[in-house]
């Protein structure tokens, strides 16, 4: 079961480096983005958004993790 388990992570995640691959090679026009004023050079389309994917990935499990966090510390209350 553990080897089966090892076979699957492996190819889930070359499943993923292909699938980011020929996102990033399919995306290759220039775009500029404009953010609160600021305005980033042109880059390919892929670049932004794979970074907001990573961002997000990044974000989203710490936005979770400070939620579980107060919950645990919070006092419970319990029905009379």
């Amino acid at each position: 079961m553990r080897i089966f388990k090892r076979v699957i992570l492996i190819v889930t995640v070359l499943f993923v480096a292909l699938a980011t691959t020929v996102f990033v090679l399919e995306n290759r026009q220039s775009v500029a983005v404009n953010l609160f004023g600021w305005s980033a050079p042109e880059l390919p389309l892929a670049l932004p958004v794979v970074i907001a994917l990573l961002l997000g990935m990044l974000i989203g499990p710490f936005l979770a993790w400070i939620t579980s966090f107060r919950k645990k510390r919070s006092p419970s209350v319990r029905p009379a």
